[in-house]
């Protein structure tokens, strides 16, 4: 019986074919591409499973996340037509944390032989060279550094597919017997991009720096990050909580020398076994309260599950600041005067109330309301996410006396009225009947100019404050202008007073 360990298969044309292979497989002769029927011939105790892409899309994501130890720019190269997969990371000024790139090169490929994954590792500075230096480099090393302007060197005796040319433009270079990618050096570039177009030349100014060739980050890129490696793995809530204190207290100097402050955090735990746990919070505004910041972070970290499995230990923690803005230092009171400026405290408590409930329950849950222009009321505020935007001190006070309930719709009702233009003297609403004792108006609001829809008369409403005989205070309005004895205008109930 062979290795239990899997491979991967596929269907194709002519039945099912392999994908990808592991160690045991490949010593035995087996290969990507070969039918399956021919890998059962060779060898009948052979495992095979379904290939499964979206599966392994999503594994090599998780692992661009954990790459995010060595920079904080990485993204997915994508999956390979051998079922291999590639991870771009910029670590332009990070090899220094620790201690030079051949390090780095080392702990990476150290760290993925622990995970279990066959790895190839090259630095130079292309992204096209390290791509094709890192997959057809010489040498049995797992890794690989190219001097700085060293590409073109690099690259002179590498196959032409480590341009990552597509695999038809591969097989006609081969026919015409160009197969390193020093052969194609040495060939006037018009004549190759006549021949077999601009895919070609743009490859090769890309491996050799010629024109640049933009990475987007997978994550967004923060401005500010600070970072804790442990000697050992370490799991006990009260040790990670002790940690992420020790990176608050630090980033918070750093941003205090920059004059910012924190408007969304995200904390990073890399775990044992490759796994990246990402914990987010946001502000409603700038904040370098520390205690504040944290009481955020724990309320979450709380929640998540508690597995203290050795696969599950906590070797890193990064704590980042992907948005930030400025903040001046402010004096809140004096000493002495415990009142003194007591509104900017008043905002302070309400912004952090806002912080607190908005993580919890969700940003979107969580809103307030800000002035919109519109006469018309249920036009006059809009809610918005509380976190998105800072909070609004108070809305403007409208020019004449509002009903501290409005109804989510007006709701019509029959009303008698002994003039056309004057208030009503009784009204109808939900099978009772209300007989008026004052009234105050009428307020004419109409449409705003600016909307399609607002034509003469269109959505005009005369409103009144009317109070009944029992001290009711109700908000009636009538709709529309009055044209005729055989058109009465429509009343409407739209709120109602204290």
């Amino acid at each position: 019986m062979m290795d239990s360990t899997k491979l991967a298969a596929r269907g194709g044309h002519t039945g099912l074919r392999l994908i990808a292979v592991n160690g045991a497989a490949a010593d035995a002769g087996l290969y990507p591409g070969k039918s399956l029927a021919d890998a059962r011939a060779l060898e009948p105790g052979l495992h095979a499973v379904e290939a499964d892409p979206v599966g392994d899309s999503r594994a090599l994501a998780g692992l661009a996340d954990w790459c995010g130890r060595y920079s904080p720019w990485t993204a997915v190269a994508g999956l390979e037509a051998d079922g291999s997969g590639g991870i771009w990371i910029d670590v332009s000024g990070c090899a220094h944390l620790f201690g030079s790139e051949t390090a780095l090169l080392a702990d990476l490929t150290g760290r993925l032989a622990g995970l279990g994954y066959s790895a190839r590792a090259a630095v130079a500075d292309t992204p096209g060279a390290a791509w094709a230096v890192a997959r057809y480099g010489h040498g049995d090393s797992a890794s690989h550094l190219v001097p700085i302007g060293g590409q073109e060197a690099a690259l002179r005796d590498l196959p032409i597919a480590g341009l990552r040319l597509p695999a038809a433009l591969v097989g006609d270079l081969d026919r015409l017997g160009l197969r390193q990618i020093g052969d194609l050096l040495a060939l006037p570039r018009g004549g190759l991009a006549a021949r077999f177009g601009a895919v070609l030349p743009q490859r090769m100014d890309q491996a050799l720096g010629r024109i640049s060739e933009p990475i987007s980050p997978r994550q967004p890129q923060p401005s500010l990050r600070v970072r804790m490696n442990f000697p050992e793995p370490v799991g006990r809530p009260e040790d990670i909580a002790a940690a992420v204190e020790q990176l608050l207290d630090l980033l918070m100097k750093k941003l205090d020398e920059l004059g910012r402050g924190v408007r969304r955090l995200v904390l990073s735990l890399n775990r044992s076994d490759g796994r990246v746990d990402h914990v987010e919070i946001m502000t409603n505004r700038a904040s370098r309260d520390a205690v504040h910041l944290w009481r955020l972070l724990q309320e979450k970290l709380d929640r998540m599950p508690e597995d203290t499995g050795a696969d599950n230990l906590v070797d890193l923690l990064i704590l980042g600041v992907s948005r930030s803005e400025p903040l001046a230092a402010r004096q809140t009171k004096l000493a002495g005067e415990p009142n003194a400026n007591s509104a900017p405290v008043s905002q302070t408590a309400l912004a952090g109330l806002v912080d607190r409930l908005s993580n919890r329950l969700g940003g979107e849950r969580v809103v307030q309301f800000r002035a919109r222009e519109s006469h018309l009321p249920e036009r006059t505020q809009v809610a918005v996410a509380a976190l998105t935007a800072r909070l609004a001190t108070a809305l403007p006070a409208p020019e004449r006396p509002r009903p501290t309930r409005l109804l989510s719709r007006p709701e019509p009702v029959t009303a008698v009225a002994p003039v056309p233009d004057d208030p009503p003297v009784l009204f109808r609403w939900r099978g009772r009947r209300y007989r008026i004792a004052r009234a105050d108006g009428p307020e004419r609001l109409e449409a705003e100019w600016w909307r399609a829809t607002a034509f003469l008369g269109e959505e005009t409403r005369d409103y009144y404050r009317v109070e009944d005989d029992a001290g009711q205070r109700f908000w009636l309005y009538r709709a529309g202008l009055y044209q005729s004895e055989s058109s009465p205008p429509q009343w409407f109930l739209h709120g109602l007073f204290a």
